[in-house]
């Protein structure tokens, strides 16, 4: 028998990005699917043996550009470890915070967008009122709303004073009746729970066959979360729970990710209330209302000196290599560094979550019907920047 061939995106709305798909078809069944990417390469890795180890914080921010803290902070995390640098306590805390409000910021849109592409539209537009709060905070602390650059090697670009903090714990509280109201129009409805039960279905087995990670591996039932297994930050201080699924399908992703949204607000909530010993030791900073002019300037040539050589040079690192992971909200994403005596490294190698999740398509859209290789995609989470480096 011979199959048709259908190209779904580049510019399909429910593929997620610039993702090609070629499905070969036996009427509305798939058999096969290719996956065609690179549409957007642009040669991260290579860039970065260019650049200082200051000045590559940003490339890490766009290739995940739904939670860029996320990846900022594993390319820090690198740094620091080869550099042999300890962090004071509460940045390490202020570092989980934006951390937790990042994962919070990526399962909004990958749920909502998801419930998009299968048909619903009100819990889309609940939940980006939300997403503008977040935002509006990440704009105050670092002022940017979406490349902060708020984490550097060594800290954070600046204390989270008394006011942010306090704003912090309020979206918590009201986040999450807003998380009740989306998860329950969605799982009461007969619809969603026909589109996403049974739907998608991975194992044990084709978890550990894919080197899966994040919700798509607890969905199978495997209780794995980096956060727990290898403590970093100020994670080890804070009790929170490992959401494990039951099917694999894609009903338990969504629920999976509801859920880790919970329990990053009870996250936040135990910092929030653990800077409170900190309160006499806060920056005043507020980065959106800072105004640009020169009043900060520092007051002593010795300290304009440091500051310059810290910006154009910055740090020189010893012959060594590192790889340093973190549970990102898509899952597992690792950064390999190796420097040689030089202030820029001489290697690195990305390990990105979306790739890895993308190989597994064919395995689980084989035999559904086309749409329900909608369902799959948004239950994947793609985003195209961090599989196109």
């Amino acid at each position: 028998m011979k199959y048709f061939t259908l190209n779904f995106g580049p510019q399909h709305p429910a593929a997620h990005g610039v993702l090609r798909l070629i499905l070969y078809m036996n009427g509305e069944v798939i058999k096969y699917v290719d996956p065609h990417i690179g549409l957007l390469h642009r040669g991260t890795e290579k860039l970065l043996e260019y650049k200082t180890f200051l000045q590559g914080i940003p490339y890490f921010a766009r290739l995940d550009y739904v939670s860029t803290i996320n990846q900022e902070h594993v390319y820090c995390l690198a740094i620091e470890t080869l550099a042999s640098l300890k962090l004071k306590r509460k940045h390490s805390i202020f570092r989980v915070i934006t951390l937790e409000l990042s994962r919070i910021l990526n399962h909004i849109l990958a749920i909502t967008t998801h419930a998009l592409d299968v048909g619903a539209m009100t819990p889309f537009l609940w939940a980006f009122e939300e997403r503008e709060k977040i935002m509006e905070i990440f704009e105050r602390v670092s002022g940017a709303r979406l490349h902060t650059s708020f984490i550097r090697p060594g800290g954070v670009i600046s204390d989270l004073n008394l006011k942010i903090l306090k704003d912090i714990k309020d979206f918590c509280f009201n986040f999450k009746l807003k998380i009740t109201d989306i998860y329950g129009v969605l799982y009461n409805n007969r619809i969603w729970r026909q589109r996403l039960s049974d739907i998608g279905v991975l194992t044990k087995k084709d978890v550990m066959c894919f080197s899966l990670s994040g919700p798509l591996l607890r969905s199978s039932g495997l209780n794995w979360d980096i956060r727990k297994i290898r403590t970093y930050d100020a994670y080890k201080i804070f009790k929170f729970n490992v959401i494990v699924g039951k099917k694999g399908d894609c009903l338990d992703r969504f629920i999976i990710r509801v859920e880790e949204m919970r329990e990053s607000l009870n996250i936040i909530l135990q910092a929030v209330e653990r800077n409170v010993i900190y309160k006499n030791n806060l920056n005043s900073e507020d980065f959106k209302t800072k105004s640009n002019d020169k009043q900060n300037v520092k007051k002593s040539m010795e300290s304009i000196i440091s500051h310059f050589k810290y910006y154009s040079e910055n740090i020189f690192l010893c012959e060594d290599d590192i790889y340093v992971s973190t549970e990102t909200p898509k899952g597992e994403f690792g950064v390999h560094i190796e420097a040689f005596n030089s202030n820029k490294p001489s290697r690195v190698k990305i390990r990105s979550t979306g790739f890895l999740h993308l190989q597994v398509l064919n395995k689980l859209a084989n035999n559904l019907l086309l749409a329900d290789l909608v369902t799959v995609i948004g239950t994947l989470d793609l985003v195209f920047g961090e599989i196109d480096r």
